[in-house]
């Protein structure tokens, strides 16, 4: 995992609409909560507070300590609450959580490399962005990679089975979910119908000659 982020936060006073004027002075309200403490009101420096949501996402844990107390809280971002216009942070919530006990968390998959269909004017597809996991808080991934150069035509995939997941995390998404895919270009993609269309034409042109045939014949009979 990636080098533990610290943070340190002020008990806060000024609760409900009286929040807005916390923002003004360059301070971001925080709640703090788990299964073993009661939620506690917070405050941070706004813009160290964007900055760390950024880099941490909701996967990475963040040791978090709060001005008079000697308590060391580790800590996932949970939720954060932005303004529907500016997408400003208004509001972020924090759970502690027990170093001991194995949490769920969604990690990032990253491709790597240069799928060679997409050099065929392919586009490489992601459907499945991130991997449901279950592990320690302190064994937790920044992120899983997965190399896409195996995909060199237009008829293979890549699906979760094909990550290497280290042996002290657990799955939760399913195996069978897809990953990657390079989906080929429109064109060829036009192509492949219109042969499949004039194939089935051809197939019911044998069909009716057949046919034809047939009536002819039982005419001769009679």
């Amino acid at each position: 995992m990636a080098d533990l982020k610290t943070l340190e936060l002020e008990p806060r006073d000024l609760l409900g609409k009286k929040v807005e004027t916390l923002r003004k002075s360059g301070l971001l309200p925080v709640h703090m909560y788990g299964p073993d403490i009661d939620s506690l009101s917070l405050q941070g420096d706004l813009k160290l507070l964007a900055r760390l949501v950024m880099e941490v996402g909701t996967n990475i844990p963040v040791s978090v300590t709060v001005k008079g107390s000697d308590n060391v809280n580790m800590c996932f971002v949970r939720e954060i609450q932005r303004h529907p216009v500016t997408e400003n942070i208004l509001h972020v919530d924090f759970l502690r959580v027990d170093t001991s006990k194995a949490v769920r968390a969604e990690v990032p998959i990253i491709l790597e490399g240069l799928a060679p269909a997409s050099q065929r004017g392919g586009t490489l597809m992601q459907p499945l962005q991130n991997l449901i996991i279950e592990a320690l808080p302190m064994d937790i991934p920044v992120s899983l990679e997965i190399s896409v150069a195996e995909l060199d035509d237009f008829e293979k995939s890549l699906y979760v089975s094909d990550l290497l997941i280290p042996e002290n995390i657990t799955l939760i998404s399913s195996s069978d979910d897809l990953i990657a895919r390079v989906a080929p270009p429109r064109i060829e993609e036009e192509e492949i119908v219109a042969s499949t269309e004039e194939d089935e034409m051809n197939e019911g042109d044998v069909g009716d000659t057949s046919e034809e045939s047939s009536d002819s014949e039982e005419g001769e009979d009679n």
